[in-house]
């Protein structure tokens, strides 16, 4: 698609490049109340990673995989999975690859999108190369926001590039199930993938260095997850590198099909693994190495550093704005979206003059995030590990989510755990996390009692619906409330 705005426009208050999720909400926020004019600048397609190769192509294959799952572990329920099926859903959800609707919405909502390679060419300047290969210069009158978001890293790994391996875009894209896949890395990305593509009947090969399958939760939270793959025939391989990767006559074939032939992938303890495609899913890099940085003075390749109004440190004259992945954050589409909209007010707060800006330290204090496994993981605010390292001394609390009601009517054999993490001197909830089927959307109450600040006395009046898995909270509340109790009487006894 050609530029959508007169050619020989060169102005606007506010530029936006890169125009996935968050950059879209910037330019909205920015603009709705303010008067001040905006335009996206997009090489790719308007609506970024999550809508066409992350977020939702990713969730579109994995929840046919939780149904079939699901009904397996319901007496009287049957389900099969049609693989073909599955995919032409896939390619519904993200429309065919086609950003039509959201270039209408921009339009509609009264921004402007141009599309071209943009990069910075000075203050408040971008340089557009065109699908033509010609150039167009931009000039921003107030901000510039940068949404240019992150790519796969790739570890330096014999003969891994040259192999040409699967990263995460063609697993969500995916036009044929490989039969043999081996998956390298063991945190979101990497756990969902093996999910649904086991689900679609690929034999799958999970590879991490780590003991367990997503670190930076709770330790049950992986150990559920790695049962849940292994059970499903997903052969998991922890402690474990790739020391180096042999593929037959490796071709690129084009994104989401088998990029040649057999891939041979020995791990560092001298184990060989055959397979037909290898994915890397092994961490995440800014792009920030080619989008002008060097121009305004600002060290390209890194993480753009911003403070709490989403303005990157270092640059004066407070005109650019860092947004989503590039910003090093929390690399989450709602986290991104959510700093858009702090950006967005901030550079329409500053264009009238007010002192008082929107800052997004509070959202910051409590990151929620779900992974949509089979045992689905749903976390908000600190670890139990987190709070120490903080300087905190928690009380912890956890509640086997099999005693419910609740869980027991979605399956008998329900397997789920959760925890609470609790600063007593505050009485506030700081951490929560829920790993079991169906578990996702607990956490936005979660969010709410951490971001909210509401004390333990008054959540014991939130009265949960029976029977539903969120009668975990009173549970939860009760067994703190026991935990308490006997540790008051071990003190009264010892000083007796």
């Amino acid at each position: 698609m050609t530029a959508t705005v007169d050619p020989d426009r060169s102005t606007w208050d506010v530029i936006v490049l890169g125009a996935a999720a968050a950059g879209e909400n910037a330019a909205q926020y920015a603009s709705q109340f303010s008067g001040l004019s905006s335009v996206l600048v997009e090489d790719q397609l308007v609506g970024g990673e999550c809508s066409y190769w992350a977020c939702m192509p990713s969730k579109a294959l994995l929840r046919p995989v939780e149904v079939v799952e699901a009904a397996a572990h319901l007496p009287g329920v049957s389900a099969r999975l049609d693989p073909a099926g599955v995919l032409q859903q896939r390619d519904r959800v993200i429309n065919d690859l086609d950003d039509t609707s959201q270039v209408t919405w921009a339009l509609k909502t009264g921004i402007d999108v141009v599309h071209g390679y943009g990069r910075l060419a000075g203050e408040r300047t971008i340089e557009v190369r065109l699908p033509d290969g010609g150039m167009r210069t931009l000039r921003a009158e107030h901000a510039v926001v940068v949404d240019t978001g992150s790519c796969p890293a790739r570890p330096d790994i014999p003969g891994l590039r040259a192999a040409l391996p699967w990263d995460y875009r063609d697993a969500t894209n995916m036009k044929e199930v490989p039969r043999r896949v081996v998956v390298l890395g063991g945190g979101v990305v990497a756990c969902e993938a093996a999910t649904w593509l086991r689900g679609l009947g690929a034999e799958v090969s999970v590879v991490h260095r780590g003991d367990q399958l997503l670190p930076r939760h709770e330790p049950f939270v992986g150990s559920l997850v790695g049962q849940d793959l292994r059970e499903a025939g997903v052969r998991v391989c922890p402690g474990r590198t790739i020391s180096r990767v042999e593929r037959t006559d490796p071709r690129d074939t084009g994104t989401g099909r088998v990029h040649g032939g057999e891939v041979s992938a020995t791990l560092d303890d001298g184990t060989l693994i055959v397979a037909d495609e290898i994915l890397v899913a092994a961490g995440r890099t800014p792009n920030t190495d080619d989008i002008g940085l060097e121009t305004i003075g600002v060290s390209p390749g890194g993480y753009l550093d911003v403070d709490d109004h989403q303005a990157v440190r270092g640059v004066p004259g407070d005109w650019l704005y860092a947004i989503g992945d590039v910003c090093g954050r929390a690399l989450l589409t709602h986290m991104g979206k959510y700093q858009a909209r702090i950006a967005g007010e901030v550079i329409a707060a500053r264009h009238a003059g007010l002192i008082d800006l929107p800052s997004a330290a509070p959202g910051h204090a409590c990151v929620p995030q779900v992974v949509f496994t089979t045992t689905e993981v749903s976390s908000a605010g600190l670890t139990e590990q987190q709070a120490r390292e903080q300087g905190l001394d928690p009380e912890v609390v956890e509640y086997d989510l099999a005693a419910l009601a609740g869980t027991y009517v979605l399956r008998p054999d329900y397997r789920g755990r959760a925890k609470l993490v609790v600063d007593p001197a505050r009485d506030l909830v700081v951490g929560a996390t829920f790993a079991g089927p169906g578990t996702a959307e607990l956490v936005h109450a979660a969010t709410t009692a951490i971001v909210g600040r509401i004390p333990l006395s008054t959540l014991w009046h939130v009265v949960p619906s029976y029977p539903t898995v969120s009668e975990v909270w009173l549970r939860l509340l009760e067994t703190l409330r026991a935990q308490r109790h006997a540790a008051r009487t071990a003190s009264r006894t010892a000083g007796t």
